[in-house]
């Protein structure tokens, strides 16, 4: 999230601003809401729910209009991808010993505060993807193939679910 919002911040000034932090959106529990000041702008609202649960009470309150945000990021591990269950499993000497997922968590915002290009718009490959096939951030072939789209499906009938 905090690259993509020091991405909004520089496309709608259209100028190159500091790599400001959004502290406010890191952590691992509940739902964490920012509000972005742009320069000369608009006040930007954006909203983490880590976890499911968290996840359809922040879309349940949109739905109803008690909030409005301008970006939602939702992750379904608390703590996104580098705290799911995809990660290796420790055994219980080490996860006893120390704060796996946070020792993780830190480790990442380290190496982001370490790298010289963090703004999604402004990382090589993705300018060379846009550059020699999507042709530009929002054109139809990019919506085509960056975009998600969910149908509702009935649920299995009865005798699926014994398989």
């Amino acid at each position: 999230m905090e690259a993509a919002l020091r991405t909004v911040v520089d496309v709608l000034t259209g100028k190159d601003n500091d790599n400001i932090e959004y502290k406010s959106v890191r952590g691992v529990e509940g739902v964490k809401v920012t509000e972005v000041q742009v320069p000369g702008g608009p006040t930007l609202r954006a909203a983490v729910a880590h976890g499911l649960g968290n996840a359809r009470k922040l879309l349940e309150q949109v739905r109803k209009g008690e909030e409005q945000y301008h970006f939602i990021e939702i992750m379904a591990c608390p703590g996104g991808c580098v705290n799911g269950g995809g990660q290796p499993i420790q055994p219980a000497s080490v996860r006893n010993a120390i704060d796996i997922r946070a020792e993780r968590t830190k480790a990442i915002y380290s190496e982001d505060e370490a790298l010289t290009i963090r703004k999604s718009h402004k990382n090589p490959r993705m300018m060379k993807i846009y550059e020699e096939y999507l042709e530009k951030p929002g054109s139809h072939k990019a919506h085509e193939l960056l975009h998600t789209h969910y149908t509702e499906r009935e649920n299995y009938p009865e005798e699926c679910s014994r398989l």
